[in-house]
Formats: C-alpha cells, structure tokens, sequence
C-alpha cells in the first residue's frame, strides 16, 4: 500500500515546534563575551577611588620638595590595577558563590556564563600581578623594602573581600578595607613614597577621600540590599538596614567638605573645590529618596566622579 503523506498542518506544527526548541535553546545558552562585557566587568566607574588618593598624595608631597613624576605614575599605576584586579575578583568570587544570580545590577561576566570562571579568574591575577610589578619597581627605585609587605597586605586584602572561605565583604567590613587602603594607603603611602615623610594634610586627604569611597561602596550597597540579604550576603547596608544605611552615606558624603573647609584656613585656592557640590547633592538626594536600581546606579557614578574632581581638585589647591 503507498505510504501516507503528512499533512500540511502536521508539517507546520513540527516546524513550529522545532522553532519554539530552537528558542528555548538559544535562551538557555550563555552569552558571548563582549567588549562591552569586560570593560564592564572592570567596572571603569570605580576608578576615580583609584585616582583620587593618589592625586591628593601627589599633591602633599608637592608642599615637601621636587617630586619624582616617573614614582607618581607608577603610585598611580598600582592603585588602578589594583582597582580593576578586586574588580574583575569579585565578579569571579561573586560568580562561583552564586551571589551575583540575583543581582540588580549589570550582568557579570562568571554569573553569566559569558565567560570560564577559570578565564575570570586569571585576568584578575594578572592585574594583581602588574600592580605587584610596578610596586616592585616602585622598592627598587627607592630602596624601601617594607613596602612590599605594604603591596602584599593590600592584594591579600583585594582578594579576601569576596574572595575565600569568609570574605569580609559579607560580613559588612568592606567599608573599612576601602577606608584603609582606597583612602589612608594610597594617600599617604604616595607622599612617602615621593618624599620620604608624610605630612597632616596627606592623612587628613585620606581620610576625606576615605570617606568618598565609603560613600560609592554604600550607594552600590544599599541597591543590592534585598538581593543580598536572600544569597546571605551581609554588607554594612544590610546589617544596619535601609534607612540608616542612607544615613550614613549622607555622613560619608558631608564629612569630606568638613575637612575641605577647615584647611581652606592654609590654603587660599582650597575653597574652589566646593563646586562639588554641584554634584554631590543631588547624589545625596538620590540616595535619599532612590527606589530603583537605576536610581542608586546614577547616585553612584556622580558619587565616582565626586570623589575624582574632589581629589584632583584639592590635590591642585595643594600643589599651587
């Protein structure tokens, strides 16, 4: 007997079946790394915490004598590659914890399987291991040894923040490593290195820069409160609750133009760095009363560039 031919309609419901599958594969399956994906992923946005300590160092050494501009760019050189490898770290570390599955925020590269955990991990080693090289040159160009326990502490410190069995970001101290090595280190760590001594305004600018860092850390955090609290992800903002989390961004955010008006007293050309404002009070504004995640993203980037013009701006009024 001749074979029967499927129908015209059977045909169509295979091919719209086969259609949907395909769908459903192309869905499931991991993006393609992107450009735009690892310029993200090395969160270009954090970079003025880089940049500022170390403007502001410069600019103290400056008041001591000539300074070295071949040391200050390699002081600048560690800080940014610094930055960038916790970066790139805590997409890795984030990623194989499982904390970023929930994120708000940007997609990252390990959580979304854009790229080999493995890949995440080795660039973020190879940015820690260029920052060690230009702190190495930094030991052997001044002959101060101890400073490579100084390096040492802060990679450790770079990798411990979401990285290992108990990271300190989840126990809501990652403000503190901030403070220390983004605002007190670099600043005061950069004048010694160009003058061999440290000065009351290079500690004061650390901690007012600190204090910025803190600010930025706090806006990211506060956005991710209800995602962290569900992955047990407990940052500052999630142990002192929404509220008062706001609150002490406003603080972090005030006390910097607190320090910029008591040394406006010595330095003349100090109060021009109050234009800042022009920005940090609407970011101040978003983060108190923000509601979406974008919200709390645009409060951070102007808390970024805040912290960069504040640092370069006050490093100026030093210098001239």
């Amino acid at each position: 007997m001749p074979k029967s031919k499927p129908s015209p309609s059977k045909n169509s419901s295979n091919r719209s079946h086969t259609a949907r599958a395909a769908k459903l594969r192309q869905a499931s399956a991991p993006p393609k790394p992107t450009v735009k994906g690892w310029i993200g992923a090395a969160r270009l946005r954090t970079l003025p915490l880089a940049i500022a300590p170390v403007a502001l160092g410069t600019g103290a050494a400056t008041l001591q004598g000539i300074v070295d501009p071949l040391l200050a760019w390699l002081c600048l050189a560690v800080s940014v590659l610094l930055q960038i490898g916790v970066n790139f770290a805590n997409d890795y570390s984030d990623g194989v914890r499982g904390t970023d599955d929930v994120r708000v925020g940007p997609a990252r590269l390990t959580a979304s399987r854009a790229v080999k955990a493995k890949t995440v991990l080795i660039v973020a080693l190879s940015f820690f291991g260029l920052a060690a090289l230009a702190g190495i040159a930094i030991v052997v160009i001044t002959g101060i040894y101890w400073l490579l326990a100084v390096g040492a502490a802060a990679i450790v410190a770079a990798w411990f923040y979401t990285g290992g069995k108990r990271p300190y970001g989840y126990a809501g101290l990652g403000e503190v490593f901030v403070f220390v090595f983004f605002g007190l280190v670099a600043t005061v760590g950069t004048m010694y290195v160009l003058v061999s001594t440290v000065s009351l305004e290079a500690l004061i600018c650390g901690i007012a820069i600190g204090f910025i860092a803190c600010a930025v850390l706090m806006a990211n955090n506060i956005r991710d409160i209800a995602q962290d609290r569900i992955v047990g992800k407990k940052t500052l903002a999630v142990k002192v609750g929404d509220r008062a989390a706001r609150i002490l961004y406003v603080v972090f955010m005030v006390v910097p133009y607190i320090v910029l008006g008591l040394l406006t007293l010595l330095y003349p050309k100090a109060p021009l760095v109050f234009f800042t404002l022009l920005i940090t009070v609407p970011a101040v504004l978003i983060v108190l009363t923000g509601k979406s995640a974008k919200e709390f993203i645009l409060a951070l980037q102007l808390t970024s560039i805040v912290g960069l013009l504040y640092g370069l701006g006050f490093a100026a009024a030093l210098a001239f």
